[in-house]
């Protein structure tokens, strides 16, 4: 495995600061989790076993409220006894003299992380059946979480997510777009202009995907995972996300970002959505604005990433990364978003 730099994980002040926090026998090593595009992840090991996991922003200048440690270890920490499966959290560190940035260690969870189809088909079809219900059974869960029991009663705003949401993510392409895409703006302009009524607030973690979530061998989500986007808000957001990377079997997937979810046993789009309403008890008659909202944000998500691969901001990876794929798939996720909506 490639050595990490220094500047990334100071091994000697990063270990030091971990056995202040929790009991372990011998040095750490630590290896970066690939496949991360926003947070570096690393796996922690004693003696050769993982035992933590540690997140810490990317490399170079940052984007003004990305990448917020502290709050995504909240945010984990705050959901710790609810029926959210979350890791348990080790310690925040905010002292940049020990590691140049703010970073936070986790628990290691013991699970398997479904990101590709040669994942998904080491399961059967049985545990694919399962995944999807349990992802709908979790995403559940956490929109029915009390607020307030939780202590995340400040952590946002309780209305106005759609504003709030179209104007941090038009900020962030601006700060972070290599091109002109004027449908990105438009779509942005539509968004705001046929904003349906809101559903009550709850916890929106943002980023709502299988790839986000750890499951064991029978299916069932045993950690939810990457809760930096994560807010108060609109829970058919999450929805319209977790459709958005979901692919039926039936539909040719434009942008290759896709979840490897079209093989046998996995529940399609409209079944997931169906199961959510039901259980929710919510109304399915604004879930393509949710799935257009969801696809223009993954856009304006995805121009940031492909930004700062351009600028080697992510770490030395041992994925190939596919940098025109990367780029196109971000005005292909725009016009999908104009599709919803009825623009084209």
């Amino acid at each position: 495995m490639p050595e990490i730099p220094s500047d990334v994980i100071n091994v000697s002040s990063v270990t030091s600061w971990i056995s202040e926090h929790a009991d372990f026998e011998g040095p750490l090593t630590y290896e970066l989790i690939a496949g991360g595009r926003s947070n570096m992840t690393f796996t922690v090991a004693d003696a050769g076993h993982p035992r933590f996991v540690l997140r810490r922003p990317p490399m170079g200048p940052l984007l003004p409220s990305a990448h917020d440690m502290a709050r995504e270890y909240r945010l984990m920490d705050s959901l710790r006894d609810s029926d959210v499966p979350v890791p348990r959290m080790v310690g925040l560190c905010q002292d940049e003299t020990v590691n140049g940035r703010d970073f936070y260690v986790m628990e290691f969870v013991d699970g398997i992380v479904v990101r590709d189809i040669d994942i998904a088909s080491t399961m059967d079809p049985a545990a694919r059946q399962t995944m999807s219900r349990s992802l709908i059974q979790t995403l559940v869960a956490l929109h029915q979480v009390d607020i307030d029991q939780v202590g995340l009663g400040d952590l946002a705003k309780r209305s106005g997510y759609v504003e709030r949401q179209v104007k941090r993510w038009t900020g962030q392409w601006e700060s972070s777009r290599t091109r002109e895409l004027p449908i990105v703006d438009a779509v942005a302009s539509e968004l705001l202009s046929r904003m349906p009524e809101p559903n009550p607030t709850t916890i929106a973690h943002g980023d709502y995907r299988l790839s986000n979530c750890m499951v064991d061998s029978k299916g069932e989500v045993i950690a939810v995972l990457d809760w930096e986007l994560c807010t108060l808000g609109e829970p058919m957001a999450d929805l319209g996300g977790l459709l958005g990377y979901w692919h039926d079997p039936q539909e040719v997937d434009p942008t290759g970002d896709a979840e490897s979810t079209g093989l046998p046993g996995f529940m399609n789009q409209d079944d997931l959505a169906e199961l959510y309403v039901q259980q929710m008890e919510s109304d399915i008659a604004s879930i393509n604005y949710y799935r257009a909202f969801a696809q223009w944000r993954l856009a304006c998500i995805g121009e940031g990433v492909y930004a700062r691969y351009l600028g080697g901001q992510q770490g030395e990876q041992d994925e190939e990364i596919d940098l025109d794929r990367m780029r196109d798939s971000v005005a292909e996720r725009a016009e999908r978003a104009a599709q919803l909506l009825g623009m084209n």
